[in-house]
C-alpha cells in the first residue's frame, strides 16, 4: 500500500474513533445528569412573580430529575448580576437562569458593560410564560379610570409619579409607551424590584405604577388598589371587567414580558434537550399550568431554537423602543 494512503487512512480512523468517543462521552454525561443538586438562579428579589414561578418550577423539576433544584435570588442591575453569574458558571447544566425580556433583550441597549453577552454566553432551553403589564393606582387616589390619570397629568405635566421595578424594566417601558400614546408626561420612579413599589402603592406613598398582572390579581376585588387597564390586545380572562388600553381610549399600548430558562453556552446538547423535555412536560401538565393561568400567567413552551430566535428578534425590537423612549442608565 502506498505509505501516504496508509497514513491518511490511519488519520481518518483516528478522527472517527475520537468522534465516537466524544459522542459516547456526551451521552454518558447526559445519562448521569444530574448527579448532584441543580441551582436555579432568579435575577430578581425574593417575593416577586418571577421568584414565585421559579419556586413552583423548581419543586416539579426536582421531582422529574431526581435531584433537588434550589432557587437562588441574585438581584441587582435589572437582572444583570444574576444573569452574569450564570454566564460564568461551568457549561454543565447545573446552573439554570430564569431570563426575561427586560434582562436579556432590553439591557443590552442600556448598559455599556453587562458582564456577559446574552446571545453568546447563554443557551436557551425553553420559554416558560409571559405576563401582560397593567396600570394600577392607589385606592386613595382620585383616579377611577385611565382618562382621570391623563387629565391629571395634563394639568400637572411631569409631576405625577409612576413606579416600576427599575430603569429599563418592561414596566418602565410600558409607562413610557403609555405617555407617548396619550401625549402626557409622568415622572418615572424606578424601584429595586416590583414588590417595594407595590407596597408603596398600597400604602399611599406612590399613586400609580405599571406591574406584571400576576402580582396584583389577588388585589383585583380588594380596597387596597385599583387595576385600571391591561396592556394587551385583549382583556385578561382573569380580569374580564378590566379594559385594554385601546378600549380605554389609548390605542397602541401593548406591553408584556416573556420569561424562559437558559443555561451557560456550551452545555452539551444532550443535557439541554433533557432539560427541555422535562420542563416542557411540566409546563404542559394541567396541574401545573392551571393554577398559574388562574393568576394571570400565560404559560408557554418552546424548543431551544424557537427561544433563541425570539431572543434575537426581540433584542433588535427592544433597541428601537429604548431609543424612542430616550431611556438611559445613569
Amino acid at each position: 500500500m502506498n505509505p501516504s494512503k496508509a497514513v491518511r487512512r490511519s488519520y481518518v480512523v483516528a478522527v472517527l474513533l475520537a468522534g465516537m468517543t466524544l459522542f459516547s462521552s456526551a451521552y454518558a454525561q447526559g445519562d448521569r445528569y444530574p448527579d448532584k443538586p441543580v441551582t436555579f438562579v432568579v435575577p430578581y428579589p425574593a417575593g416577586g412573580v418571577a421568584d414565585q414561578f421559579a419556586r413552583s418550577m423548581a419543586t416539579e423539576l426536582g421531582k422529574r430529575l431526581g435531584q433537588s433544584v434550589v432557587v437562588s435570588n441574585r438581584a441587582g442591575a435589572n437582572g444583570n448580576i444574576g444573569s452574569a453569574y450564570v454566564a460564568k458558571q461551568p457549561a454543565d447544566g447545573y446552573t439554570l437562569l430564569l431570563g426575561s425580556t427586560s434582562t436579556l433583550a432590553v439591557n443590552p441597549h442600556l448598559y455599556k458593560d453587562m458582564g456577559y453577552d446574552p446571545i453568546k454566553d447563554l443557551q436557551p432551553v425553553t420559554l416558560t410564560h409571559q405576563m401582560p403589564n397593567v396600570l394600577i393606582v392607589g385606592a386613595g387616589t382620585p383616579y377611577k379610570n385611565v382618562k382621570d390619570v391623563i387629565k391629571a397629568a395634563k394639568a400637572e405635566p411631569g409631576r405625577i409619579p409612576f413606579g416600576s421595578a427599575g430603569n429599563g424594566n418592561s414596566m418602565h417601558l410600558a409607562g413610557e409607551l403609555f405617555q407617548k400614546q396619550s401625549g402626557i408626561k409622568l415622572m418615572h420612579v424606578p424601584y429595586k424590584g416590583a414588590p417595594p413599589a407595590l407596597t408603596d402603592v398600597i400604602g399611599g406613598a406612590l399613586p400609580t405604577m405599571f406591574i406584571n398582572l400576576p402580582a396584583v390579581v389577588s388585589y383585583a376585588h380588594s380596597d387596597k388598589l385599583r387595576i385600571l387597564t391591561v396592556a394587551a390586545a385583549q382583556r385578561s380572562k382573569v380580569l374580564p371587567d378590566v379594559p385594554t388600553f385601546e378600549q380605554a381610549g389609548v390605542p397602541g399600548v401593548i406591553s408584556s414580558v416573556w420569561n424562559g430558562i437558559l443555561v451557560r453556552s456550551g452545555t452539551p446538547d444532550v443535557i439541554v434537550n433533557k432539560l427541555n423535555q422535562n420542563i416542557v412536560s411540566i409546563l404542559q401538565a394541567e396541574t401545573f399550568r392551571q393554577p398559574l393561568e388562574s393568576q394571570g400567567y400565560e404559560v408557554l413552551s418552546s424548543t431551544p431554537q424557537e427561544f433563541a430566535d425570539l431572543l434575537q428578534k426581540d433584542t433588535n425590537a427592544m433597541g428601537e423602543q429604548v431609543r424612542d423612549a430616550g431611556i438611559h442608565i445613569d
